[in-house]
Parts: C-alpha cells; sequence; structure tokens
C-alpha cells in the first residue's frame, strides 16, 4: 500500500508498514483455496480450514505488536484484523453455500478425480506372490514326484494372466444365452435365441449335432445331465419350459419333450451332482421345480419364494455341491436364500432356512436383483453377481443376515441377466462379464484384478462362462451368434494397459444412473 494510515512521514517506518501490509494481502489471497480444499475434505476428521490459517495471521500480528507500540502499526494490525474478518465472514457465506462444486468447481473435479483414482487403485494393486512355480511344478512332473500338474495348473495365476482368445464356433443365427461342458470335456453345448441347441466338438471346432430345441421363445440355458453318457441335455428358455432332450447316435436328429411349465420366464436350472435323474429349474413366477426323469409326472414344486407376502421373480438356482438337500436361489430382490429341502415350512420364515445380503443393500429402495449366484466347488462359499452393483462373495456356514465376506468390483453389471463364475479346481478366481464386452477375473482371496480380456463380444455384453470341468479352458458367449473358446497361450502376461480407463468409465456411468435412481433393468433384459 502506498498510504500511512498513522500520517507518520518517517521513511523507514513508511517502508516497514508497506512490507506488512503486502505480507498481510498475500496471506489474506492465499487464504481463500486453503479454506475451499478444507471445505471439501471428507468428513473423516477434518478441521475446520479457518483455523490453521487465523492462527497464522494472529501470531503475525501478535509479532508486529512485541516490535514495537508505534501507531501507525497499530493502525496496521487494526486494518489487518478487518481484513481477516472480512476473510472470515466470507469463509462462513462459502460454509453455508455448500456444495463447494459451484464456488470451485476446478476444486471439485480434482477432488472427485483424486476419489476416483484412490478406488481404482485399490481394485489395481499389486498381487500377492504366486503359491504355484511352473518351474518346479515341470520338474516335479519329470521326476515323477507329482500327478497333478494340470489341476494344479488349472488354479495357477500364471495362467490365467496369459489367457487369451483361441476361436470362436459359428453356428447359431441368434445370441447365445448358454454354453455347458460335458462331464468328460469333451462337448460343448450351446443354447441360442434361434431356438437351436448346437452340441460341438469345440477341440476340432465343428458341431456334432444340430437341433431344434422344441421352445417357442429364446433358449436361455442346455445343460448335460451328469453320468448319463451324454446322452440327455436339459433345457429351459423365456417361454418357461422346461424340457428334456435325448440325443440319439443319429446326427441331425433328437427327442425332446416337457416335463414342466412356469408362468414367466425360467433362466436356470440347477443340476445335482453325479444324478443322471434329478435336477432343479427356477422361474419369475417365484417357483422352484424339483424335476425326477424317473418319475411319471417329472415335476414337484418346492417352494414358491416370497418376501413376506410378495412373491419373489427367480433368475438363478444352483445346488450345493456338498450337501444337495440345500440350494441358493437369486432374483427380483437383494436377498440370497438358501433353502433345505427336508426343512421347507412355508408357514415358518416362507421356508427359507437363511438369508443373506450385504448390509448395505438391505433397505435400498431401488431396485437391486440378483441376476446369478453360484457354490464354489466345495459348497462352502456362494457368489452372488447385483445388477448394476458389485460381487459379493458370502460363506454359506454363516449364520441368518451374515454380512459378506469379500467383494469384487470394477465390471459393469447393467444389461440383461450376466452369470458370474467360480473358475479353478479350487476355486481359485472369481470371473464375470460387463457391459463393453470385457471379461474380468479377479484373484479370489486378494480381490485384485487379475486379467481383464477384450474382445469378449463384439456386440458388446459378455452373459456367459464356462471353465472346462479339468483343463485351463473356458467357454464364454453374449450378444454375438458365437460361442468363444479361451485358453492360456499368449507368449506373455496380460499388461491390463487398459484396465484403469476401463474401471473408470464403469463407475462413473453407475454413479451417474445411481444419483438418477434410473431403474430400468426390468425393461432391458434380455
Amino acid at each position: 500500500m502506498s498510504d500511512n494510515p498513522g500520517g507518520k512521514d518517517d521513511p523507514q517506518e513508511q517502508s516497514e508498514l508497506e512490507a506488512k501490509m503486502e505480507t498481510s494481502s498475500d496471506l489474506h489471497l492465499t487464504s481463500e483455496p486453503q479454506m475451499n480444499l478444507n471445505l471439501t475434505r471428507d468428513a473423516d476428521g477434518a478441521d475446520d480450514g479457518s483455523v490453521p490459517i487465523l492462527a497464522g495471521i494472529e501470531n503475525q500480528g501478535t509479532a508486529a505488536e512485541n516490535d514495537g507500540g508505534q501507531e501507525t502499526r497499530d493502525h496496521g494490525d487494526r486494518r489487518l484484523r478487518r481484513e481477516v474478518e472480512e476473510g472470515e465472514e466470507e469463509a462462513a457465506e462459502d460454509q453455508h453455500q455448500v456444495p463447494c462444486r459451484e464456488s470451485n468447481p476446478d476444486q471439485y473435479l480434482s477432488n472427485e478425480a483424486r476419489a476416483l483414482e484412490d478406488w481404482v487403485s485399490s481394485e489395481t494393486s499389486a498381487l500377492p506372490r504366486p503359491r504355484w512355480n511352473v518351474l518346479t511344478a515341470l520338474r516335479d512332473r519329470q521326476l515323477g514326484s507329482s500327478a497333478r500338474f494340470v489341476y494344479e495348473a488349472c488354479g495357477a495365476g500364471v495362467f490365467v494372466q496369459r489367457f487369451r482368445l483361441q476361436y470362436a464356433l459359428e453356428g447359431h443365427r441368434g445370441c447365445v444365452n448358454s454354453v455347458h461342458f460335458n462331464q468328460r470335456g469333451t462337448w460343448l453345448a450351446s443354447g441360442s435365441d434361434d431356438l437351436t441347441v448346437i452340441v460341438w466338438d469345440w477341440a476340432r471346432q465343428q458341431p456334432v449335432l444340430n437341433f431344434e430345441s422344441g421352445h417357442r421363445n429364446n433358449v436361455f440355458q442346455a445343460k448335460f445331465l451328469p453320468n448319463c453318457g451324454d446322452s440327455t441335455l436339459a433345457t429351459c428358455a423365456r417361454d418357461g419350459q422346461v424340457r428334456v432332450a435325448r440325443l440319439p447316435a443319429l446326427p441331425h436328429s433328437s427327442f425332446s419333450k416337457q416335463v414342466a411349465q412356469h408362468r414367466g420366464s425360467s433362466h436356470k436350472l440347477a443340476l445335482e451332482p453325479d444324478s443322471p435323474f434329478k435336477f432343479l429349474t427356477s422361474g419369475e413366477d417365484a417357483v422352484v421345480f424339483a424335476i425326477d426323469l424317473r418319475q411319471d409326472q417329472p415335476a414337484s414344486k418346492v417352494v414358491v419364494t416370497k418376501e413376506n407376502w410378495r412373491k419373489v421373480g427367480l433368475y438363478t438356482i444352483f445346488v450345493n455341491p456338498a450337501n444337495t438337500y440345500q440350494f441358493a436361489v437369486g432374483g427380483m430382490d437383494q436377498f440370497v436364500r438358501i433353502y433345505d429341502q427336508r426343512k421347507i415350512d412355508e408357514n415358518d420364515n416362507n421356508g427359507v432356512l437363511k438369508k443373506f445380503c450385504p448390509h448395505h443393500l438391505v433397505n435400498c429402495d431401488v431396485g437391486v436383483h440378483i441376476t446369478c449366484l453360484v457354490y464354489s466347488h466345495d459348497g462352502t462359499e456362494v457368489l452372488a453377481s447385483y445388477t448394476d452393483e458389485d460381487i459379493y462373495l458370502f460363506h454359506s456356514s454363516s449364520c441368518d443376515g451374515a454380512q459378506y465376506a469379500k467383494r469384487y468390483k470394477g465390471h459393469r453389471n447393467r444389461v440383461t441377466v450376466k452369470d458370474v463364475n467360480f473358475y479353478g479346481p479350487g476355486s481359485e478366481f472369481v470371473v464375470s462379464g460387463s457391459d463393453g464386452g470385457h471379461i474380468f477375473l479377479w484373484e479370489k482371496s486378494s480381490c485384485q484384478i487379475i486379467q481383464l480380456l477384450e474382445r469378449g463380444d463384439r456386440a458388446g455384453t459378455v452373459n456367459c462362462l464356462e471353465p472346462h470341468p479339468y483343463l485351463p479352458v473356458m467357454a464364454t458367449s453374449g450378444l454375438d451368434h458365437d460361442a468363444k473358446i479361451w485358453a492360456p497361450t499368449a507368449k506373455d502376461a496380460t499388461q491390463l494397459l487398459e484396465l484403469k480407463d476401463v474401471i473408470k468409465k464403469n463407475k462413473q456411468q453407475r454413479d451417474r444412473e445411481w444419483l438418477g435412481h434410473n431403474d430400468v433393468f426390468d425393461s432391458i433384459l434380455i
């Protein structure tokens, strides 16, 4: 400043005063961004933005008072205090005018970008050291000390990181909604919107059998029954029918008959391990049927899924491989329900043995559905994929209402009814398709993304993922009119260069729609 507030003419005092006023002006100018930055912090113990700034200025004023009691400096201090008080009032107004995205949009965007970067980094941090060493395993196999090389290789991250597309099995004229290996792993069955089922010799890339399913609408699933010599396929579809096809020795012919009828789409079948006669079905009518092919009337109603008195339509069902009396279902609400066929009493908790749900979704008023759930290889874990949310792992032995044990993030499950699955003989990995045509693989124990496969679906959505029963091979399908085969044949591990961008895009899109409460899932199911 060029004016002398006290009217003194001493040049030395005037120069000191000008220097002090310049200092106070600088303090005032630099205090505003500090206040805005602190105001936009999370509420995790951050102090009020004005406190450290005012403390520093008061210390400056105290130091000036100790230098002398000249009237010019007293006037300067009073002016300085007035500026500080004005700054406090402005800061208080800023606090009342929250949000800060209007007062300082660049700062808000910076904080939002930083939070997004932190969220992405939590999914892409360094993986733990691998437990399986390929050189040691090869040496042990050569010496004859290990007969489990292939088994262990299927669950090794070093192979998962080298997955690449081998080829596509082309033959359908519509979206491929289902892929399933037979028990021996030699054949692959695919079901499609074109109402046909194709049985493939997938290694030779040739169809063994192509037949009309008998359904009137999209075939959602086709599965080989175990221990039947690959002679029986069970199918379900959008028309609600459950059908069984007997595969003859002659190609291009089959016999298919209806064994059950849901009053709504039937999306999934649940095979009973080792049984060539029995399986379960579920439908959007909330009904679970037990099918026993030895009976004259194969279908019997097991339970109608309800929440209080409201029916809950079902998208998915799976039998516990360690206890075949128990099965889990999921569908048009947020709860994983586990039943025991020996203990179902619909007058007691609607027959439910126990329910699981992520605690932050229990009272969610936005439509959250479960599109798929599966048990781990030993039945100790249940994996559930939620619409436009994340994938959650629960311990099946936990008590009713227990919280999830693991959470897998980064993908997008908004369009279509997507599968989720375990990969590896010991369920070492979690695999899911995603909107955008990507395939995500997470290491189960660390929840870290270990692989991102591109070109999983040219049309944009991967729905089905089927691990081979004993080889490091995986079949997938989606909106494309083919099934795809993946194997670990890449020379080097995938670099995941696009991973962060894909995760950011998925999260930003999901957050925008959640904020808008845009519940459009039911209208875009395929």
